[in-house]
Formats: C-alpha cells, sequence, structure tokens
C-alpha cells in the first residue's frame, strides 16, 4: 500500500556544499526531522535523507538533499555526488570568515561538475551567533549578484530561514 510519502510529480537532488562545520548536516536534520544535535559530528562520506514538499501550486517535490563532508581529504567524490543534482545550497557560516573565503572555490568546483542549469543559493548559516558575525549580509549579497545566485542567512539551531532556504531552491526548478 503506497503511503502519502510515495506520491510526488518531482523527484529533485538537492546538494549540501561548504567547508567543514559551517552546519550543513543539522541543516538536514533541521529540514527532514525538525532536528538540531549541538554534539554533530563530522559528517564522514556522503549521507541523504528526503522530504516531501507541497507546493502553493499543489505540486508535490521529493527532495532527496545530500550531505557531503567539507574536508579536503573526501573531495574524490565530487563528480558522483554533483550527477543529477538540480540544487545546490552552498553554505557558509556567519561567524567563521575563512568558510565565506572559500565559497568561491567550491563554486568552482560546483560549477566544474554539476549540470550547468543546477540552482544555487548562497546560504550564510548561524545567524544565532550574530555577536560573533564576519561576514555582513551586504558582503555576501554583492558576491551573490555578481556570481548570479540567490542569497538567504539561515539558522540551523534555531530553524530560522531553513525551511524558506530548501523552498526556495525547490520552487526554482517548478
Amino acid at each position: 500500500m503506497a503511503g502519502k510519502d510515495d506520491y510526488y510529480d518531482y523527484l529533485y537532488k538537492i546538494v549540501l556544499i561548504g567547508d567543514s562545520g559551517v552546519g550543513k548536516s543539522n541543516m538536514l536534520s533541521r529540514f527532514t526531522r525538525d532536528e538540531f544535535n549541538l554534539e554533530s559530528k563530522s559528517t564522514i562520506g556522503v549521507e541523504f535523507a528526503t522530504k516531501s514538499v507541497y507546493l502553493d501550486e499543489g505540486k508535490v517535490i521529493k527532495a532527496q538533499i545530500w550531505d557531503t563532508a567539507g574536508q579536503e581529504r573526501y573531495r574524490a567524490i565530487t563528480s558522483a555526488y554533483y550527477r543529477g543534482a538540480v540544487g545546490a545550497l552552498l553554505v557558509y557560516d556567519i561567524s567563521k570568515r575563512q568558510s565565506f573565503d572559500n565559497v568561491e572555490r567550491w563554486l568552482k568546483e560546483l560549477r566544474d561538475h554539476a549540470d550547468p542549469n543546477i540552482v544555487v543559493l548562497l546560504v550564510g548559516n548561524k545567524t544565532d551567533l550574530k555577536h560573533l558575525r564576519t561576514v555582513s549580509p551586504e558582503e555576501a549579497t554583492r558576491f551573490a549578484n555578481k556570481e548570479g545566485l540567490a542569497f538567504i542567512e539561515t539558522s540551523a539551531l534555531d530553524a530560522t530561514n531553513v525551511e524558506q532556504a530548501f523552498h526556495q531552491i525547490l520552487a526554482g526548478r517548478v
């Protein structure tokens, strides 16, 4: 017997990319299970989860969200990881300048290996750490505009804009 999660109009693969420690795994668990783990460990290899999303137009999208290790030693998996992806959330930590400085390298890798029509959303995560901010929303917006990306800030800890980020990337595909 088919359950409500078995029916969908579209199946979309979305990838999470960015440096280790920026909150990719917690964004995934917040969006798919509404959970946050303070003791989150570094991802080894690749993990994925699915969630059905109901859009305003009555369409059902089954989002298959892939989370990868941000560490350099796992970069060999790239082309297989990006294959078939229609959307990417390029995540940095607003309190870690280096993670934003590395966004350009992640974007190059994405453009080298992914479909040229992939929808990319730049995500400044950890807005709950505003007092430690090292990257302004204005600077991130300028970068996003220059590269033709959409931009949003989120907090996986308190759930701010996480749902909106995934919906924005999925709605851009329909």
